[in-house]
């Protein structure tokens, strides 16, 4: 039973040189060669490259993936996997959203085929690799950011400070933006037995112990100004767990409905059928979302509506 507990809660709970010293480049790749004409054409729209590549940001290695043509005034779409995947687990949704734009996917520090951070990280840490990545892959233009899990998280918290940029967000089943005060909660300290662990385990990811050795602090959430923004939660979650799945269940839909008021256009819907794993159970929902959303932050379509 316990091993069924950690397979589905633990799941949503827990799947989830700085500043101006930040440099990206390719491994192996001597840019300084490339005609001013390129390095104009890369500055506005980034490195039109396919596949998997390593870039160095701030002397570590970080593998990215893109794939699909960039196309003038739309944005490029990047997906942002969940705490403990690599992009790998996007390359279905990368594939069909590819086929109308360009999608690019990364592995964080600690993640997939990127090298392991040397410590304990922040959200500013990896908004900082984010920013790099940004720069290699969308140059100065607009992006949209597509997250699941920890991955909506860290999108969430950079888009408010990088409006310049992130025109557009998709919060798929994103980690809720207090969930260290929401657990400790909905789960007391008196608790026992195999509820007790999973709080443990939650508080544990929380502080650090996790392969990007990012702290999940919790955090209000913040205004991006009027992006489009849709939120996609699952549908059921929680019910594996005894005495706490209805609490649990309520925890988490308070912390996605939390996630609204990022933006003034911003919609949430839940994914009929689905588990935590939004864009697996339901990738019908997960493509139309960042289709939609692409296309409003182009300047093109209109509201969703619910």
């Amino acid at each position: 039973m316990m091993r069924a507990i950690r397979a589905t809660a633990m799941t949503a709970l827990c799947c989830t040189v700085a500043g101006a010293g930040l440099l990206a480049c390719e491994e192996a790749t001597a840019t300084q060669s490339q005609p001013a004409s390129a390095t104009t054409v890369q500055k506005a729209h980034g490195s039109a490259f396919s596949g998997a590549r390593k870039i160095r940001v701030a002397g570590h290695s970080v593998n990215v993936s893109c794939s699909g043509r960039p196309a003038a005034g739309r944005p490029v779409v990047v997906l942002m996997a969940g705490g403990g995947d690599g992009l790998d687990k996007l390359a279905d949704l990368q594939k069909t959203l590819s086929k109308k734009d360009r999608v690019c996917s990364y592995d964080r520090l600690g993640e997939g085929a990127s090298d392991r951070p040397d410590g304990l990280q922040n959200f500013a840490d990896s908004g900082r690799i984010l920013t790099a990545v940004l720069d290699r892959i969308a140059g100065d233009g607009p992006v949209v950011l597509a997250g699941h899990s920890l991955g909506g998280l860290i999108a969430a918290r950079y888009a408010p400070d990088h409006q310049d940029r992130v025109k557009g967000l998709v919060l798929m089943d994103a980690t809720t933006p207090t969930l260290t005060a929401d657990i400790s909660k909905v789960i007391p300290e008196s608790a026992t037995g195999q509820v007790a662990e999973l709080r443990a385990q939650t508080l544990a990811v929380n502080e650090g112990q996790n392969p990007e050795k990012i702290v999940i602090a919790d955090a209000e959430v913040r205004s991006a100004g009027s992006i489009p923004v849709e939120i996609i939660k699952h549908d059921k979650q929680y019910d594996s767990v005894p005495g706490y799945g209805p609490a649990l269940e309520r925890m988490w839909s308070e912390g996605q409905r939390r996630w609204r008021a990022i933006s003034s256009r911003s919609t949430l819907g839940t994914a009929a059928g689905s588990g935590h794993y939004v864009y697996v159970d339901r990738p019908d929902l997960a493509v139309r979302a960042v289709q939609r959303v692409t296309a409003q932050a182009a300047g093109h379509g209109s509201r969703p509506t619910r």
